[in-house]
């Protein structure tokens, strides 16, 4: 899902279509739209807000193209590629909303070196999110040799935290739990795990295999902050595919993802924190669409739920229909079904899925589900925010 390659996609004209379109799904807002040329500008890694005090209704995500089709907030943020400072791609994470205006960013530090930025996601926390950033190893501006790091940011300071600053692949694809309860301290060190969270109760998920397939490794930061680096076992017969967005479970103890062989062929699951847990694979629910794709969790009155997207089979895991004219099912769904983890007990019953999967919507939308379940995110190609009934 994450925009690797330097080839940007180029949307078909969406026909002189408003920026907002109201259907049975609910009202679909373009995010990064170009009006005066009609036309969608590419993002990537579309997260929607755990934070709907400060920032409801909106969307984390990465600028692809060298334009932005967004409301600049200030002359910093501009959104043509000009000479007193170009959009380039990859050099800013943006959160945005229906209205199209920018509520916070990041530019990269070219001071420090900084080349791009890749794979943002929000953490559980709503204070935090998590992302890579790449710098040049030999120091060529040109940016072409390229190590990443992974790093966490405040959105209430654009306070640093690194993880790990160096030795990263390009497709870590990282993702944050920390403790509900942590506050941010206000005098931390920002250089440590506590300083920065307010607690070492922190738990991080990425990709790794740089010479080899990808696995899940998974770091817990907690007893003192003495990190634990577990490697996640993968599904018999599929070593060698290779694994995309981890999502670590509200409790912190399980994670979601895909693991993806092509472009058009792919799989999610379920697992548990450990070394010695069985993927769970996630079962489509539609016969004519794909397997669940971008699967992400959501959390309500104490009930869990998983919900991921089913495109039309033949498609990929891109997205480059316009979805305020293919709302009908047609291009895919989303769909939502509620699971029970357990622990403390035999293995056979700790993942078990209640009831059967359901509809939440007639696009198939991949950035998740606001904690209010009231806005849905998707992107890649073309992005939008999708507020239901």
């Amino acid at each position: 899902m994450a925009c690797y390659t330097p080839d940007p996609f180029t949307a078909e004209s969406a026909g002189n279509h408003e920026s907002s379109h109201a259907s049975a799904n609910g009202s679909m807002y373009r995010v990064n739209y170009d009006r005066e040329n009609d036309e969608s500008l590419q993002i990537c890694n579309p997260s929607i807000s755990q934070d709907t005090v400060n920032f409801p209704g909106a969307m984390l995500w990465l600028n692809f193209s060298r334009k932005l089709g967004v409301v600049a907030p200030d002359s910093e943020y501009n959104v043509v590629n000009s000479k007193a400072r170009k959009v380039l791609q990859h050099d800013r994470l943006t959160i945005s909303d229906t209205a199209e205006h920018v509520l916070w960013y990041l530019m990269r530090d070219e001071s420090k070196g900084e080349c791009q930025f890749q794979d943002p996601e929000w953490s559980t926390h709503p204070n935090f999110i998590v992302a890579l950033r790449g710098y040049d190893v030999d120091g060529s501006k040109s940016c072409s040799n390229l190590d990443f790091g992974i790093f966490s940011v405040r959105p209430s300071d654009n306070a640093k935290f690194w993880f790990v600053e160096k030795g990263m692949i390009e497709m870590a694809s990282p993702h944050l739990w920390v403790d509900p309860s942590a506050k941010i301290p206000e005098d931390g060190d920002i250089s440590t795990v506590e300083g920065f969270f307010g607690t070492n109760n922190v738990r991080l998920v990425y990709a790794d295999g740089s010479d080899k397939p990808l696995s899940i490794v998974f770091i817990d930061y907690a007893n003192g902050g003495k990190k634990k680096a577990v490697t996640l076992k993968k599904p018999k017969d599929r070593s060698d595919w290779k694994i995309d967005a981890p999502l670590i479970s509200p409790d912190g103890k399980y994670v979601v993802y895909n693991m993806y062989e092509s472009s058009t062929s792919w799989e999610a699951y379920v697992q548990e924190l450990s070394k010695d847990a069985e993927p769970i694979k996630i079962e489509r629910m539609h016969e004519k669409m794909s397997e669940p794709a971008q699967p992400h969790w959501f959390e309500s009155n104490g009930l869990l739920f998983v919900l991921w997207a089913e495109f039309s089979i033949g498609s990929s895991m891109v997205n480059d229909k316009d979805l305020t004219i293919a709302d009908d099912g047609s291009v895919g769904y989303t769909v939502m079904r509620e699971i029970r983890l357990l622990t403390g007990v035999p293995k056979v019953i700790e993942a078990k899925w209640e009831g059967d999967a359901f509809e939440i919507a007639k696009v198939p939308m991949t950035g998740g589900l606001s904690p209010d379940g009231k806005f849905l995110a998707t992107g890649t190609n073309n992005a939008y925010l999708l507020k239901l009934p």
